[in-house]
């Protein structure tokens, strides 16, 4: 069985780095021009079981503050986890901000949400920064933790736009990094699926924004550097929406491997259908 990548050394099997800095304005531009464009019922639509869009927007703000360093955390409770505190604190500010009229929601987010894309716009990628746990990495090299940081922001609008009855929006250059950064959860994701060093797994996720992944098992783990690109011993192709909800628990595994598209070792394909690319 192959070891757990954070067990071992060295980031190639995170595969090749990327590149989100400058995502982070247009991204921010497309979610105000979303928020400015509801019309005052949408804003108590559910956005996400137990969230309105209004919560989710108050979500994407706690976010942009607490990277900025703006938002204080309590600390952690008596055999807390990890997700669960985060959830915990998530959901406390949100419960603080329900109040807070769509306005100046909207204009905190516009300040706070600049302030943060000027940051990342300088951001050192090479830098170590904060874990990606789904990732199975801590700390992160910056270009994950931008690009992880990218995803939420994106996901959450696509949530807005799906609640405001509008779908995914399909530009590709963002949807592009998107699956690229939620890719990297392979490795953490087959992490206790026994393979000979070499088994070769391949994710494609067709059309515009898509792309190939192969994930291979070597002695220290599975990775996504580059391989010799022999024949797979799997194949998993996912639509792109399917892809992108997969990685964000939208959708469910067992539902994501019955509208795949699977060649070879179904055992393998159905780890790789296990993969979750957010605190979860």
């Amino acid at each position: 069985m192959v070891a757990q990548p954070n067990d071992r050394p060295g980031l190639s099997w995170l595969g090749a780095p990327i590149d989100a800095r400058s995502l982070f304005e247009p991204e921010l531009g497309a979610l105000l021009g979303l928020l400015r464009g509801l019309r005052p019922g949408q804003w108590s639509e559910t956005a996400v079981p137990g969230w309105t869009v209004h919560d989710v927007a108050v979500h994407i703000l706690g976010d942009c503050c607490a990277r900025l360093g703006r938002r204080e955390f309590g600390a952690f409770a008596p055999g807390e986890t990890l997700e669960a505190f985060i959830h915990r604190a998530n959901q406390e500010w949100v419960d603080r901000h329900r109040d807070m009229d769509p306005a100046s929601l909207v204009d905190a987010l516009e300040e706070a949400g600049s302030a943060l894309a000027r940051r990342f716009a300088h951001a050192d990628l090479d830098a170590p920064s904060l874990g990606v746990s789904w990732a199975g990495v801590d700390p992160a090299p910056m270009w994950l933790d931008c690009a992880r940081e990218f995803t939420e922001y994106w996901t959450h609008r696509q949530q807005i736009r799906h609640a405001a009855g509008l779908g995914t929006d399909p530009e590709p250059g963002a949807l592009s990094m998107v699956l690229d950064t939620f890719m990297r959860a392979l490795p953490h994701t087959l992490r206790d699926t026994a393979a000979p060093a070499g088994t070769r797994v391949e994710v494609t996720v067709p059309g515009p924004g898509g792309g190939t992944w192969a994930v291979t098992a070597g002695p220290e783990g599975w990775s996504l550097a580059q391989d010799s690109g022999g024949r797979p011993a799997a194949t998993v192709e996912l639509d792109t929406e399917t892809a992108w909800r997969l990685c964000t628990r939208g959708v469910q595994p067992a539902d994501a491997l019955a509208r795949a598209r699977v060649e070879g070792d179904r055992r393998l394909a159905e780890a790789v259908c296990g993969i979750v690319s957010i605190i979860y």
